[in-house]
């Protein structure tokens, strides 16, 4: 379970710092009523040169895509909110945490047409370490396909970031959790893998690295991204397609991927284990160079990490 917060620390509001405790909003925000809102997860690491925001570039872009997925404009430019970000980091005294921006529509009325309801931006960072528990990056997780289908394509937008959208995933969460499992795995509505409830998944098989498909209802994670890269220029091949629950649960090693989770083996898919149970060749191959890339110690790809301090 999540620690609570300490409720100690300034939140960037519509352009003010803010104290944590008066950080609020009207109850009757269209956001709240509806979930017409967007956001982003992102990291900020601590390194022997500083601290780095983890493709924030990526992220803020990904953001306003979302935004406009939902004709959503938000009323500060990329670079705005990017030094906003890097403010509130600073004004919190923090080298390495957590980063929530969010955009939602605000107070003015109700009705599923936001039209007129200004568009609220706030800015939260915060202590947070590995989402799935420490002990994950090395023992790996126990998963359980969900009973519930990850949304569709055709009934929302999935490539967008939105907030409505994680209801979805926290009933799948909430199902796994209940019956004792680590993480769930969603299926997309066509019975292939999608994702995790805030992962993607990869599979590894005879070396060659495989993950579900853009069209598998999937949202393209930007650690996601930044994996097949590295992958990629490691030597492995990567294939993108549809994959069955019993071509993952049949594969050598697989893993999750994202910026909560950062990279985490799986070890157990419903009683099957994978791969013997134990973190495989490929996946720890990875993850070394993915945890050196966070630290600031692989020179090629500095250009994914944003100073906080100029």
């Amino acid at each position: 379970m999540a620690e609570a917060f300490t409720g100690e620390g300034k939140i960037w509001l519509n352009g003010t710092f803010v104290e944590w405790k008066d950080a609020k909003v009207h109850v009757l925000v269209h956001g709240l009523h509806y979930g017409s809102g967007v956001f982003e997860g992102i990291r900020c690491y601590a390194t022997e040169q500083g601290a780095f925001i983890f493709r924030l570039k990526e992220h803020m872009d990904r953001m306003y895509r979302s935004a406009a997925a939902y004709q959503m404009e938000i009323p500060y430019t990329k670079a705005e909110l990017s030094e906003a970000i890097k403010g509130t980091i600073r004004i919190n005294k923090l080298d390495a945490c957590y980063i929530r921006p969010i955009a939602f529509f605000g107070y003015h009325h109700l009705g599923l047409n936001p039209t007129g309801c200004p568009v609220d931006c706030a800015i939260a960072v915060w202590p947070w370490g590995a989402y799935l528990g420490e002990e994950a990056a090395e023992g790996g997780i126990r998963c359980t396909i969900s009973p519930w289908r990850r949304i569709d394509p055709t009934t929302l937008p999935v490539t967008a970031k939105a907030v409505g959208h994680y209801l979805n995933s926290i009933l799948a969460s909430l199902d796994a959790k209940a019956r004792g499992f680590g993480e769930a795995i969603l299926l997309d509505t066509r019975g292939y893998i999608a994702e995790g409830p805030g992962e993607n998944v990869f599979m590894v098989k005879e070396g060659i690295i495989y993950t579900p498909e853009a069209d598998s209802s999937i949202l393209p994670g930007i650690t996601r991204a930044s994996v097949m890269e590295l992958a990629r220029d490691m030597g492995y091949t990567i294939v993108e397609k549809r994959i069955t629950k019993e071509e993952l649960c049949a594969a050598d090693e697989a893993f999750f991927t994202g910026t909560a989770a950062e990279m985490a083996p799986i070890r157990e898919i419903d009683g099957v284990l994978i791969g013997g149970g134990r973190k495989g060749a490929v996946t720890s191959a990875l993850q070394k160079k993915f945890f050196a890339v966070l630290k600031a110690r692989e020179p090629k790809y500095l250009k994914w990490l944003e100073p906080v301090s100029p």
